[in-house]
Protein backbone atom coordinates (compact mmCIF):
# COMPACT_ATOMS: atom_id res chain seq x y z
CA UNK A 1 0.00 0.00 0.00
CA UNK A 2 1.38 3.75 -0.85
CA UNK A 3 2.03 6.16 1.71
CA UNK A 4 -1.20 8.18 -0.19
CA UNK A 5 -3.54 5.14 0.04
CA UNK A 6 -2.12 4.22 3.92
CA UNK A 7 -3.37 8.22 4.01
CA UNK A 8 -6.66 7.85 2.80
CA UNK A 9 -7.36 5.15 5.14
CA UNK A 10 -6.01 6.94 8.00
CA UNK A 11 -8.51 9.72 7.31
CA UNK A 12 -11.27 7.42 6.57
CA UNK A 13 -10.80 5.89 9.87
CA UNK A 14 -10.40 9.77 11.54
CA UNK A 15 -13.89 11.08 9.39
CA UNK A 16 -15.52 7.47 11.12
CA UNK A 17 -14.76 8.52 14.26
CA UNK A 18 -15.15 11.99 14.24
CA UNK A 19 -18.75 11.77 12.91
CA UNK A 20 -19.50 8.43 16.01
CA UNK A 21 -18.33 11.70 17.91
CA UNK A 22 -21.10 13.65 16.72
CA UNK A 23 -23.49 11.31 17.31
CA UNK A 24 -22.70 10.82 20.80
CA UNK A 25 -22.97 14.75 21.40
CA UNK A 26 -26.25 14.61 19.47
CA UNK A 27 -27.77 12.02 21.79
CA UNK A 28 -26.30 14.09 24.67
CA UNK A 29 -28.15 17.01 23.42
CA UNK A 30 -31.19 15.31 23.26
CA UNK A 31 -31.08 14.50 27.15
CA UNK A 32 -30.23 18.27 27.45
CA UNK A 33 -32.84 20.94 29.05
CA UNK A 34 -34.03 23.15 26.35
CA UNK A 35 -31.71 26.07 26.81
CA UNK A 36 -28.37 24.18 26.10
CA UNK A 37 -30.21 22.30 23.78
CA UNK A 38 -30.91 25.30 21.39
CA UNK A 39 -26.84 26.42 22.28
CA UNK A 40 -26.13 22.72 21.16
CA UNK A 41 -27.93 22.66 17.91
CA UNK A 42 -25.98 25.48 16.69
CA UNK A 43 -22.62 24.16 17.72
CA UNK A 44 -24.03 20.83 15.81
CA UNK A 45 -24.84 22.54 12.71
CA UNK A 46 -20.89 23.85 12.69
CA UNK A 47 -19.68 20.45 13.49
CA UNK A 48 -21.90 18.69 10.32
CA UNK A 49 -20.73 21.68 8.35
CA UNK A 50 -17.21 21.50 9.32
CA UNK A 51 -17.62 17.25 8.61
CA UNK A 52 -19.03 17.96 5.17
CA UNK A 53 -16.08 20.34 4.12
CA UNK A 54 -13.22 17.25 5.66
CA UNK A 55 -15.40 14.93 3.65
CA UNK A 56 -15.18 17.42 0.27
CA UNK A 57 -11.45 18.02 0.90
CA UNK A 58 -11.20 13.96 1.47
CA UNK A 59 -12.73 13.29 -1.89
CA UNK A 60 -10.80 16.08 -3.49
CA UNK A 61 -7.61 14.32 -2.03
CA UNK A 62 -8.41 11.02 -3.46
CA UNK A 63 -9.01 12.54 -7.15
CA UNK A 64 -6.11 13.85 -7.17
CA UNK A 65 -2.80 13.12 -8.86
CA UNK A 66 -0.40 11.61 -7.50
CA UNK A 67 1.64 14.30 -7.54
CA UNK A 68 -0.71 16.40 -6.73
CA UNK A 69 -1.37 15.05 -3.00
CA UNK A 70 1.43 16.32 -0.84
CA UNK A 71 -0.22 19.78 -1.77
CA UNK A 72 -3.75 18.96 -0.82
CA UNK A 73 -2.75 17.11 1.98
CA UNK A 74 -2.05 20.59 3.83
CA UNK A 75 -5.72 21.61 3.21
CA UNK A 76 -7.21 18.15 4.83
CA UNK A 77 -5.45 18.03 7.43
CA UNK A 78 -6.75 21.69 7.81
CA UNK A 79 -10.00 20.73 7.62
CA UNK A 80 -9.70 17.84 9.91
CA UNK A 81 -8.30 20.17 12.41
CA UNK A 82 -10.94 22.70 11.82
CA UNK A 83 -13.21 19.97 12.81
CA UNK A 84 -11.79 18.41 15.26
CA UNK A 85 -11.38 21.66 17.27
CA UNK A 86 -14.95 22.27 16.68
CA UNK A 87 -16.25 18.88 18.18
CA UNK A 88 -13.72 19.35 21.22
CA UNK A 89 -15.32 22.23 21.93
CA UNK A 90 -18.53 21.02 22.09
CA UNK A 91 -17.65 18.61 24.28
CA UNK A 92 -15.96 21.13 26.30
CA UNK A 93 -18.86 22.99 26.73
CA UNK A 94 -21.61 20.74 26.97
CA UNK A 95 -19.80 18.48 29.84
Amino acid sequence: MSKRDEYVEKMKAKLDELNAEISRLEAKARESDSDLRIKFEDEMKKMKQRHSEAKAKLDEFQRAGKDAWQDLKIGLQGAWDSLDSAIKSANERFK
